[in-house]
């Protein structure tokens, strides 16, 4: 699909589709992300032209379609233990102060599974010093396909090196052939994922202690992003900790939450 082929009117149909179903929002320039993302998928399913594919999308039984569109546009990028400050944090400052015998952690947005997996290693090094917590982490990922990959928990050579030191390797995880590595199941053990829209309901997920929702609300428009961390503060248990991107803040109208500064870096605990 050409970029200058894309009728501005079937654009603004697929922004309005996109933001209602997943709430990413579009730019109005942002043609060009379309074509490369949706052009194969768009040739594989005989569509001709954005605008069909919108008419495809908002009809019926259109589920598998609009799976695979949303999974198209969804930018999955991650590495384990990604800016290595919230992992730090979490080991010094927030499960101290938790001080419980057992936390659940939210990973919103986990991709194919490296931001769950990494909390549950921080929690076996956090063990290791002599500090007796039991902790189960929840993945969850608006894409079935990256909800698979995180469930199967196996990653190339090259996945392995991003963020990943020999150390943590050589503990955490076992050589499936020469490259393909497999976390080893005391790490797997307490981590589960589900596919989950963050515009959706959490009354399902249950409680936390700490949630980690990094790098994904700066997709979302104002409004959605109120709602959907109004709701992650519902979901916190009182003293409950949230963890956002380096580049993410909170909303000045949100008031259930107050700021917390560590070395490490930046919280906010639910009021």
């Amino acid at each position: 699909m050409a970029v200058n082929a894309i009728d501005p009117d079937h654009y603004d149909r697929f922004r309005r589709f996109l933001e209602r179903s997943c709430g990413i929002v579009l730019g109005s320039n942002k043609q060009y992300l379309v074509a490369s993302r949706l052009g194969q998928l768009m040739a594989r399913q005989g569509v001709r032209d954005l605008g069909e594919l919108v008419q495809r999308l908002e009809g019926a039984g259109s589920h598998a379609l609009r799976s695979a569109v949303i999974d198209a546009m969804t930018t999955n990028e991650t590495q384990w233990f990604r800016d290595t400050y919230p992992f730090e944090m979490l080991e010094s400052q927030l499960l101290p102060a938790l001080d419980r015998g057992r936390v659940r952690i939210w990973s919103a947005a986990c991709s194919s599974g490296q931001e769950a997996y990494s909390l549950s290693m921080a929690v076996q090094e956090y063990r290791d010093r002599g500090r007796p917590v039991e902790a189960s982490v929840v993945g969850t990922d608006i894409s079935p396909q990256m909800i698979e990959r995180a469930r199967a928990g196996a990653y190339s050579a090259s996945e392995i090196r991003r963020g990943l030191s020999a150390e943590r390797q050589r503990r955490f995880f076992v050589a499936v052939d020469k490259d393909t590595w497999r976390v080893r199941p005391e790490v797997s053990r307490g981590v589960s994922f589900r596919q989950h829209n963050l515009l959706e309901s959490f009354t399902l997920l249950g409680s936390f202690e700490i949630i980690f929702c990094r790098n994904v609300l700066i997709y979302f428009s104002l409004q959605a992003r109120q709602d959907i961390l109004h709701r992650m503060a519902q979901a916190l248990v009182p003293g409950g900790y949230l963890v956002l991107g380096a580049s993410e803040s909170l909303p000045r109208q949100l008031n259930e939450f107050e700021l917390v500064r560590t070395p490490q870096g930046v919280a906010y605990r639910r009021r």
